[in-house]
């Protein structure tokens, strides 16, 4: 199983940052997996548009370069691991 080369801390929903909130992006060659430790997280993908409620215990997946956004619902609990190859995969 591949192992993330970076983790952020847990963020819960009144320390997620802005920037996270917002639009963005990994670089090329990074992908993200969203981890909600607890409570209720919605996903938002920007091209195509799609969206995902993550529950506790569920992870997102973001590709690449993949614009997205997430909202906290509620009080939640999450953290992000970057890995330099697709975790999907492996």
């Amino acid at each position: 199983m591949a192992e993330p080369y970076r983790s952020t801390p847990v963020f819960d929903e009144a320390t997620l940052p802005a920037a996270l909130r917002s639009d963005h992006s990994t670089k090329a060659g990074v992908w993200g997996v969203i981890r909600v430790l607890e409570g209720r997280l919605r996903l938002r993908y920007a091209d195509p548009p799609a969206e995902r409620i993550l529950e506790s215990g569920e992870a997102g997946l973001c590709l690449p370069q993949q614009v997205h956004s997430v909202e906290p619902l509620g009080a939640v609990k999450m953290r992000v691991d970057f890995y330099d190859t697709d975790p999907s995969r492996i």
